[in-house]
C-alpha cells in the first residue's frame, strides 16, 4: 500500500515541532466497519511504527468525509466502507513520505476486492483485510512563512512523444527550483492513463514533492458512476480530493470533475461538480482552519463552472484570505469574482485560470528542437506559474516555457507604416494581465520620448499576430497535405488581457519604438518594446 512505499529522507536538518493535544472524535461506522491507527514521528525512516517513536496528537485524519484528530496517544478511529481511502492531513511543520516519483504518500487505500474489472487502464489491486492499525508516518521539517510553489495545468500528453515535450519543454528548466512543492492542476494525461508513470518519472527530476489534481481526461471512461471514475488515478496518486498545510497557507485539492449519465441514461459525460460527500469533507475541513490562514482551493474546472460554486462561496467568503486556482480552459485569466458572480464577501475573490503546460494540446508547427510552438488559444505561450506565498499573502508570476522571466507580453505592430496612412492601432497582449492591470505606452525615437499613446483595454478582440499565424499555418497545411507532421493549431479566441494602443497620424519617416509598461496589482512592473519603421509614400 502507498504508506509502505519507499520514502526519501529529508536533506534538511530536522526540527522538533510541539503539537497541541486533543481528543479523538468517534463516529458511527459505515457498513459496520471501523478503522483505527496512529500518527507518529518516524525517527528512523523505516516507514513503520517502532516502539518508542513519538506519537503525535492533534493531527487530523479523514475518510474522505469525516475528519477526526488524534488523541494524546496519537490514535484515531474512523468509519469506513469497502471503498475508502484514509488519509492524514499534513500539518504545518511536518512532511509526509514521498515515493520515488516525489508523489506524497499520505494515504491508505482500503478496497478489499480492488477496482472493478473490465477497465482499459488498471485500477487498484485487491488490498485484502483491513490492517489492525493503519498508521501514518510524519517527519518534521522547517516551513518558513515565505515560500514558493510551482503550478501548471493541463500538460495533457496523448503519447510518449508529447510526454517528452512536457519534460523537455517545461520540466527541464524547473529542475533545481527552490520551490517547496509543485502542483499539476488536472488533465495530467490526454486519456492514455498508461502514461502517468513516464511523466511522473520526468517531473520527479524537479526534486520537490508534487501534488496532483484530477482532470476530465484523467478519468476511467468506462466507469458507470462518478464514484468509480477515479480508479486508475487513485492507484497512482491516492485520493482525488484532500488537503494539507504549508507555512501559513491551507491547500485544498478538489475533484470537481463530476462523471454522470446523460438524459438518456446511457452515455457518460462530465460536468463541474463536487458531490455531497466531498462538500461534507470541505465543510468539515475548513471548520478547523483558523481565519488568519490563507485558504487555497486547487481544482481543474474553473470555480464558476462548478455546480456547488455558491455553496463553496458561502464557506469561504467571510474569510479574509482566500484564493482559488484551476486549469482546463487552455488560456490564462485572472478573475476577481464579486456580487455579479454570487460572491458576497467584502472584497472580490481572486480566481486564477492557470496557464497550461501544453498550451493548446501541443498543437502548431514544430520549432527548432522538435516541439510545437503550443500557443494557448489567447496567445499566451505555454508555461507555468511560480506562486510566492508570504504568510497569508501571495503573488503570481507567469513563466513562459523556454523564455526569459522578463517575457511577459507580446506587442503586435506592423514592421512598416506609411507616413500618409490613417492612424492605426497596435495591440499589447499582456499574458498575465487582468482588469486590475494598469497599462501605459509611449512612442520613442532616437532623441527620446515623443508622445504618450492612448491605451484601451480590448478583451473582446483576438491577438492579431496569433490570428495571422493560424491563417498561415492553415494555408501551409493545405499545401503540404499528408506531409504535415504537426497537430492543427487551435483557433484563436479573444484575449481578456489584450490592450489596443492608438498610434498618432502624421509621423515623420524614421524608426520608432513603442514601449509598453504594465503594472500588476501587486506592484510588479513589466515592460515590452516593439519597433516600427515609417516610410515616405
Amino acid at each position: 500500500m502507498p504508506i509502505n512505499q519507499p520514502l526519501n529522507k529529508p536533506t534538511s536538518k530536522l526540527t522538533l515541532v510541539i503539537v497541541i493535544f486533543s481528543l479523538t472524535t468517534c463516529l458511527p461506522a459505515q457498513d459496520g466497519q471501523q478503522a483505527a491507527g496512529r500518527v507518529y514521528h518516524d525517527k528512523n525512516f523505516n516507514n513503520q511504527y517502532d516502539t518508542g517513536e513519538p506519537l503525535l496528537s492533534g493531527i487530523r485524519v479523514s475518510n474522505g468525509e469525516s475528519i477526526v484528530t488524534t488523541d494524546s496517544t496519537g490514535s484515531y478511529e474512523l468509519a469506513i466502507s469497502d471503498d475508502t481511502i484514509l488519509f492524514v492531513i499534513k500539518p504545518q511543520g511536518w512532511r509526509t513520505p514521498v515515493n520515488e516519483d516525489q508523489i506524497p504518500q499520505f494515504y491508505y487505500i482500503h478496497k478489499p476486492a480492488g477496482s472493478p474489472v473490465g477497465y482499459r487502464f488498471k485500477g487498484v489491486s485487491p488490498t485484502g483485510p483491513l490492517p489492525k492499525s493503519v498508521d501514518f508516518p510524519l517527519y518534521p521539517q522547517q516551513e518558513p512563512d515565505n515560500f514558493k510553489a510551482i503550478m501548471f495545468a493541463d500538460p495533457q500528453p496523448r503519447n510518449q512523444q508529447e510526454v517528452d515535450y512536457v519534460i523537455r519543454e517545461v520540466v527541464e528548466e524547473i529542475i533545481g527550483t527552490d520551490a517547496a512543492f509543485g502542483v499539476t492542476l488536472g488533465d495530467i494525461m490526454f486519456n492514455n492513463l498508461d502514461l502517468f508513470g513516464p511523466q511522473n518519472q520526468g517531473i520527479a527530476l524537479i526534486g520537490i514533492p508534487w501534488y496532483n489534481v484530477i482532470g476530465n481526461h484523467d478519468n476511467n471512461a468506462e466507469a458507470p458512476s462518478d464514484e468509480l471514475s477515479d480508479e486508475t488515478f487513485e492507484r497512482i496518486y491516492g485520493p482525488a480530493y484532500y488537503s494539507f498545510d504549508y507555512g501559513q497557507a491551507h491547500f485544498v485539492v478538489l475533484d470537481n470533475v463530476e462523471w454522470y449519465h446523460d438524459k438518456a441514461g446511457k452515455k457518460m459525460n462530465y460536468r463541474g461538480g463536487l458531490g455531497k460527500r466531498q462538500m461534507t469533507f470541505l465543510t468539515n475541513d475548513l471548520a478547523d482552519v483558523p481565519a488568519e490562514k490563507l485558504v487555497v482551493l486547487l481544482m481543474h474546472i474553473p470555480l464558476l463552472s462548478t455546480r456547488e460554486k455558491s455553496k463553496i462561496f458561502r464557506l469561504i467568503e467571510q474569510r479574509p484570505f482566500t484564493l482559488s486556482v484551476s486549469g482546463h480552459q487552455h488560456y490564462q485569466r485572472h478573475l476577481y469574482l464579486d456580487k455579479e458572480d454570487d460572491w458576497q464577501g467584502k472584497t472580490p475573490h481572486h480566481h486564477v485560470i492557470n496557464v497550461t503546460a501544453g498550451g493548446s494540446w501541443w498543437s502548431g508547427m514544430k520549432r527548432y528542437g522538435g516541439a510545437p510552438h503550443a500557443y494557448s488559444r489567447d496567445g499566451t505561450p505555454n508555461g507555468y506559474s511560480i506562486v510566492t506565498f508570504d504568510g497569508n499573502q501571495y503573488a503570481f508570476q507567469y513563466k513562459a516555457a523556454g523564455k526569459p522571466a522578463s517575457y511577459q507580453m507580446h506587442i503586435s505592430a506592423p514592421a512598416e507604416l506609411s507616413s500618409t496612412a490613417e492612424p492605426i492601432k497596435v495591440y499589447a497582449n499582456v499574458f498575465a494581465g487582468s482588469t486590475r492591470t494598469h497599462l501605459t505606452a509611449v512612442l520613442r525615437n532616437n532623441k527620446g520620448t515623443l508622445k504618450t499613446l492612448k491605451v484601451k483595454h480590448a478583451p473582446d478582440q483576438r491577438d492579431p499576430d496569433l490570428v495571422a499565424l493560424a491563417e498561415a499555418e492553415d494555408q501551409l497545411r493545405t499545401t503540404l497535405g499528408k506531409q504535415v507532421t504537426w497537430s492543427k493549431m487551435s483557433q484563436p479566441i479573444p484575449a481578456h488581457h489584450l490592450w489596443a494602443i492608438e498610434l498618432p497620424d502624421g509621423l515623420k519617416p524614421g524608426v520608432y519604438a513603442i514601449q509598453v509598461t504594465a503594472v500588476q496589482p501587486d506592484g510588479t512592473r513589466h515592460t515590452g518594446l516593439r519597433t516600427l519603421r515609417v516610410v515616405e509614400k
